[in-house]
């Protein structure tokens, strides 16, 4: 069970120091202490004290870290590919940089998202006005007139009072999900349980599974960059995915096709694993011996891919949340005005 989830900040920090103790020599259990007498919260203090001990009794930095609980599984299963492979220090420099691009790309996303937000609840706020205070004034100049809203008016004058009836319900219901939203953005465990949540049925479609790809990929760039066979090398990465059943089904259908005796081409194909250009690539940078750095060029490549689609998906919220949202005032308003137009016309 995790106690305490560290942020995208915290998780970069801290990998990358561990590299640089690393690369300085400095044991595992040493490198941890100095670390905790950092100026650090005191929860975090308590888990680099607790992992120290762990590393000083023999246990491995992977170990350490899953049995702290507070660590996400792609932590945990890197550095069990890295020490696997004796690549200790280049998993946690991967991890340093991973952590990192996520960290700001999570604040760029929340700079995109706070606006197209707000923009959201004010048309939505201006919606419900016109529907409970503006059409019945226009129901009323009609009844005037000797006339009465009717067609497309009529349904939204009988909407706007079954929301004006509603709207105690609905201040419950805003307050709830204002919560929500509040609590998603406000404590990391919660956040992390919702996240899986979706994950385990819609983690793996569209960009999430772009995204899903290019964590598959680092983990096999470095599998295949210390050595590892490539069917050994899947088997390590696909435990990276076991947060999305349906990704890990891919790599568990390509392992099943290379055993089957399917080139490697073919395999990742049948699976969907990689695009299949860059199944090509890997497949000839294996055969040419530098598959380590083929691999390690359709990491990149897909890395960057992933995080541009993300942005793109992002970026696209605002002007449809703008056309969509001025289409319904449009339609409200030229429902009403238009007939009145037509009444005035005729008085006229």
């Amino acid at each position: 069970m995790k106690t305490h989830s560290l942020s995208n900040d915290q998780l970069s920090g801290l990998c990358q120091a561990l590299s640089l103790l690393l690369h300085a020599g400095i044991p595992l259990g040493d490198g941890l202490s100095l670390l905790s007498d950092e100026d650090v919260p005191s929860s975090l203090r308590a888990i680099l004290d607790g992992m120290a001990r762990q590393t000083d009794q023999g246990s491995s930095l992977a170990e350490a870290v899953r049995d702290a609980g507070c660590f996400p599984d792609y932590v945990c299963g890197l550095l069990t590919v890295g020490e696997r492979s004796g690549r200790t220090e280049e998993a946690l420099s991967s991890l340093a940089a991973y952590y990192e691009n996520r960290a700001r790309l999570d604040r760029r996303l929340r700079s995109i998202l706070l606006y197209p937000a707000v923009l959201l609840l004010i048309m939505l706020a201006v919606l419900v006005v016109l529907l409970t205070r503006v059409l019945p004034v226009f129901n009323d100049v009609y009844a005037n007139l000797g006339s009465r809203l009717s067609g497309l008016a009529g349904g939204l004058l009988a909407l706007g009072r079954v929301l004006d009836r509603a709207m105690p319900a609905l201040f419950v219901l805003l307050a709830l999900v204002l919560g929500l939203l509040v609590l998603f953005a406000a404590s990391p465990a919660f956040r992390q349980r919702a996240l899986g949540w979706w994950r385990k049925g819609r983690g793996d479609r569209g960009v999430s599974r772009k995204l899903n790809t290019a964590r598959f990929a680092r983990s096999l760039s470095m599998g295949l960059s210390s050595g590892l066979p490539l069917e050994e090398a899947i088997s390590l990465s696909a435990a990276l995915l076991d947060d999305v059943p349906a990704a890990r089904q891919r790599c568990a259908h390509c392992l099943a096709r290379l055993e089957q005796g399917a080139p490697l081409t073919q395999a990742m194909t049948d699976a969907d694993l990689l695009p299949k250009g860059e199944c090509r690539l890997l497949e000839l940078g294996l055969r040419s011996g530098s598959g380590d750095s083929a691999m390690s060029q359709i990491a990149r490549r897909l890395s960057e891919e992933s995080e541009a689609s993300l942005e793109e998906a992002v970026g696209r919220i605002e002007p449809t949340l703008v056309i969509i949202t001025s289409a319904l005032v449009g339609v409200i308003l030229l429902s009403v005005m238009l007939p009145l137009m037509h009444i005035m016309s005729s008085i006229g």
